[in-house]
């Protein structure tokens, strides 16, 4: 009886890994991202393609497809259920000091990429889902710079 109730155990993993699976490959955004220089599999600390124009490219079709369902289309308005995110850096764009505030975008670089790779999970509840399984460096950041960009459109 035991041995029986293992292989059902097993089977069950089995299928709900075949599941998960499934769903990141069909989360999986179709972004030709060939003309960005490759990253490596080491996370970088800090975002390389910040205001790279192929990059914004890339992130922008990375973002309609991953990211706009609940950020909101083009990250051009704050009508959607998730914060806007054009405001993520806005205190270290406030910052004077060229010392003090390369290192608030450092660290917001390290906010922004453990968000995305790991996800949010408040109390239980998933509030992102983790997007590393589903995007590679190179996607992530170039959301980044997207987003950036959008923050200096919104300026003129």
């Amino acid at each position: 009886m035991m041995n029986m109730r293992i292989r059902y155990l097993i089977l069950v993993l089995l299928i709900a890994g075949k599941t998960a699976l499934a769903n990141e490959v069909a989360n999986r955004p179709v972004v030709d991202f060939s003309s960005l220089p490759k990253l490596g599999s080491n996370w970088l600390a800090t975002n390389p393609y910040r205001g790279n124009a192929d990059a914004i490219k890339v992130g922008q079709i990375t973002y309609g497809q991953t990211c706009a369902r609940c950020h909101g289309a083009d990250a051009s308005t704050n009508a959607a259920p998730a914060p806007d995110l054009r405001k993520l850096d806005g205190f270290c764009r406030r910052i004077e000091n060229a010392e003090l505030k390369a290192a608030c975008i450092r660290d917001n670089d390290a906010y922004f990429s453990k968000t995305v790779r790991q996800g949010k999970t408040i109390v239980g509840v998933v509030h992102m889902p983790a997007w590393e399984p589903v995007l590679s460096q190179e996607l992530i950041w170039a959301v980044q710079a997207f987003i950036e960009s959008r923050v200096e459109a919104s300026k003129r």
